[in-house]
């Protein structure tokens, strides 16, 4: 059974490493993300059922090292899928107050286990038996009883606990990434060549909503980078170029999808515009 585990777990990092290393503010990545380390949980489950470990030690490393790392990534793909679509639209420095605030949670909650914390990232073993072999569970030792509600065949007392540290490592590095990439725009700096972009006194005096379809069209078309450009790159260009703030575009994008008329209502305004324009022309010569 170890080598069947191993084996899934190998193809589960190879799938999933295009998806940790996307931009993981496109909510597609993101579902992806969560689509492939639930069908390997799956997987995981099925085999842990109909098979028996063969010694405690591969029964502790996989609920210790194994499982989590699987569950960890579902666990950070859902948390950011939710932050995409519900941070703040308003000014920088109220998207900055945001994620500071979802970091100080998540360090928080670590400091609630701190005891098992310690016990994990000083790679321990001495109550592996209690933590991670089902059935063995010593109630002085358990402070999350989330596990109560969980498969008892496929989970101990502590794995979930590994996964949720796996995940909260990976939000903050995210979340400062982020505020990283929030600070260089707030100072007006070019995000990938560090020089700084003059504005000029354009203006964009259609909806913020008109200006997301453009966006999204471009990508889609090809225009920009052959199609590769992302999305939140672009929506950077255009909020330097007209200095304003798009909020989330994935939001907005998703709302535009749910149109009931016309999903492309402003491109087919600029495609009348245009056409009007030419036929006036044409008149006057």
């Amino acid at each position: 059974m170890q080598n069947t585990l191993n084996q899934i777990i190998t193809e589960y990092k190879t799938e999933i490493k295009p998806y940790v290393e996307s931009d993981l503010s496109d909510l597609n990545n993101l579902i992806s993300g969560i689509n492939i380390s639930q069908e390997y949980l799956h997987r995981l489950r099925d085999i842990i059922k109909e098979k028996v470990f063969s010694t405690p030690e591969a029964e502790i490393f996989f609920f210790k090292v194994q499982k989590p790392l699987i569950y960890g990534h579902f666990k950070y793909f859902v948390k950011l899928h939710r932050y995409v679509l519900e941070k703040p639209q308003g000014s920088i420095k109220k998207q900055r107050i945001y994620i500071d605030a979802l970091i100080e949670k998540l360090q928080c909650n670590n400091l609630k286990y701190i005891d098992f914390v310690r016990y994990y990232r000083q790679c321990d073993s001495r109550l592996d038996k209690y933590y991670f072999v089902r059935g063995k569970e010593n109630l002085n030792l358990i402070s999350d009883t989330s596990h109560y509600y969980t498969d008892p065949d496929f989970s101990t007392s502590h794995d979930n606990m590994v996964a949720q540290i796996i995940a909260f490592d990976m939000l903050i590095y995210h979340y400062k990434q982020e505020l990283k990439r929030l600070h260089k725009l707030q100072n007006n700096i070019d995000s990938d060549n560090n020089i700084s972009i003059p504005f000029n006194d354009l203006s964009w005096t259609a909806s913020k909503t008109d200006l997301v379809e453009i966006i999204y069209a471009l990508q889609a078309s090809g225009a920009i980078r052959n199609g590769e450009a992302e999305i939140k790159k672009i929506s950077i260009i255009f909020e330097k170029l007209f200095n304003l703030e798009l909020g989330n575009v994935y939001r907005t994008y998703l709302e535009i999808k749910e149109r009931k008329k016309d999903r492309t209502s402003f491109l087919t305004q600029l495609k009348i515009a245009l056409e009007r324009k030419m036929d006036d022309d044409d008149e006057k010569y």
